[in-house]
């Protein structure tokens, strides 16, 4: 194996060292990582993402790769990579907050949360970071899961949590954000349905029990009483987003994150909309079926 590992601060997610993503993987590395990957659900790789081929390197080893489906996304040259820059154009909202124009921030959420199959994970490369902001956070739900308490997990063993597509804060209903809307996100987004997830989900490949909880998407828990529905999701969303379960890593260019989107939930904490930020990603193609989409006639609790 021509590389070793590290744990990042706080003991969430590692740090992979000594790995030449211009030399060609061997098959037996590629496995490690991989088996890296799954088992840390986070995986840091400094200084390393110097270019798409690099990006792609890393990303093959960890399953296959899912063009974006909307091809202005797409880094030209690149279909399996998508480009996110505010550099000659903005696509998402801006935000005043504390008097800042800020863009680029997403609340905690797991991607593809109001969809039916999630993706499996990402991996992003920093090309540009911003002077000010742009960190990126991430949560490990599996561990959040294992620190609950046996009586909140047989309360919430087999039901299912409301998701639905947000493009920005106005759909939130749990941990939403401050701010003031100064520009809201692009025009003729797709609609979704909305879907049910299970709150706990087993891991497809590793087995683990995963707390299953998007704050960004999240609207009710099915079943319940809207009430009784919305204490235990602020109960649920205040225990999973403690620091301890938390890793939050201030870019540097070229770095590389991988996470396991099936174990973790992230957030763009966003910067000034007067810098440029650049920034190049991979996404794994999602197999297996969470949830299901909610029929028209279903009640909804909240």
């Amino acid at each position: 194996m021509d590389f070793s590992v590290a744990p990042l601060s706080g003991g969430v997610g590692v740090e992979v060292l000594g790995l030449d993503p211009d030399k060609h993987i061997p098959d037996e590395s590629a496995r490690a990582l991989r088996e890296l990957w799954l088992n840390a659900g986070i995986v840091l790789f400094r200084g390393i993402g110097t270019s798409p081929e690099a990006l792609l390197s890393i990303s093959r080893c960890l399953g296959e790769l899912e063009p974006h489906p909307i091809e202005h996304f797409r880094l030209q040259g690149y279909p399996e990579l998508i480009l996110l820059s505010n550099e000659k154009s903005l696509t998402g909202p801006v935000y005043e907050f504390d008097g800042v124009p800020t863009y680029g921030g997403i609340p905690w959420h797991t991607d593809l949360a109001f969809t039916t199959t999630p993706n499996a994970g990402a991996v992003l490369r920093m090309v540009r970071n911003s002077e000010h902001g742009g960190q990126t956070g991430w949560i490990d739900t599996a561990l959040a899961y294992d620190a609950l308490d046996t009586a909140t997990r047989e309360r919430i063993e087999g039901r299912e949590a409301r998701y639905i597509f947000c493009p920005d804060l106005s759909g939130m209903r749990f941990n939403k954000p401050g701010g003031r809307l100064l520009q809201s996100s692009m025009k003729d987004l797709p609609s979704f349905p909305p879907v049910a997830h299970p709150l706990v989900w087993v891991h497809p490949e590793t087995g683990r029990r995963i707390l299953n909880i998007s704050t960004l998407n999240i609207q009710c828990i099915e079943g319940l009483p809207t009430a009784e529905s919305d204490a235990l999701i602020e109960t649920l969303v205040a225990h999973a987003l403690q620091p301890r379960f938390q890793y939050v890593h201030a870019w540097q260019n070229n770095d590389v994150v991988a996470w396991d989107n099936r174990r973790t939930m992230h957030m763009a904490f966003g910067h000034p909309v007067s810098e440029t930020r650049i920034v190049q990603r991979s996404t794994l193609r999602g197999t297996v079926q969470m949830g299901r989409t909610i029929d028209s006639g279903e009640e909804q609790t909240a």
